[in-house]
């Protein structure tokens, strides 16, 4: 298992740690899906006892990250094509009301930052960094928004597929056009258009979901090793 061991043994918060770890190890793609999450594995690892380990296999079987089978015991989740689409819809429902809603709110050291971020993504040539680079700057955007429910649902829906999208970014031409999309809503964003910005990023998220789909099965190939 791709994991750094850590001791939490002194810890008083050690399911959080062992989830957060979980976690970013599986939406990073660094655990494929099908994995087993072995307890006591995990447990030696992070030098602490497995009921711990068990609180944060279950909040990673909450968030549908992980999936419990028979006979197997826990195993990081997968997706089909039709549930990453169905991820992908929601996301294109939620993530523009967000936008729209943050836009009026968003001050001059937040679109600074967002500056920065789209900057950093356009420039990077590292797949290792295009996936935080890319949600770091929607989150940004995001971040004016009182929208905060909406933000956690949404959160939750990028991190089903941000394995997916990592590895679509890597395979297809999807670098170059996210960079262009980013720009043109934060330039929305800068103009204060608020139902310009929604749309662009609507149609960003449903262009990102049409590539994914293409590429689909050559990315869950990937997933397997």
């Amino acid at each position: 298992m791709k994991l750094k061991a850590i001791d939490i043994s002194r810890t008083a918060s050690a399911s959080s740690i062992i989830f957060d770890v979980l976690r970013k190890a599986i939406i990073e793609g660094e655990i494929a899906e099908n994995s087993p999450l072995r307890q006591d594995e995990i447990a030696t690892l992070f030098n602490t006892s497995r009921i711990p380990v068990r609180e944060a296999i279950s909040r990673l079987e909450e968030q549908g990250l992980v999936k419990t089978q028979r006979y197997k015991g826990a195993i990081v989740a997968g997706l089909s094509a039709p549930e990453a689409a169905e991820v992908f819809d929601l996301r294109a429902l939620l993530e523009p009301e967000i936008l729209r809603n943050a836009v009026p709110r968003m001050s001059r050291d937040c679109l600074a930052e967002a500056r920065a971020h789209c900057q950093a993504f356009s420039d990077s040539d590292s797949p290792m960094e295009w996936g935080d680079l890319n949600r770091v700057f929607h989150k940004t955007l995001y971040s004016a928004s009182d929208l905060k429910f909406f933000i956690e649902v949404a959160d939750n829906a990028m991190d089903r597929v941000e394995r997916y999208v990592r590895a679509q970014l890597v395979i297809s031409d999807g670098m170059e056009r996210a960079g262009i999309e980013h720009f043109a809503i934060l330039e929305a964003c800068e103009m204060g258009d608020g139902d310009r910005a929604s749309l662009l990023l609507r149609d960003h998220i449903l262009g990102a979901k049409r590539s994914l789909l293409d590429h689909f099965p050559a990315l869950t190939s990937r997933q397997d090793g």
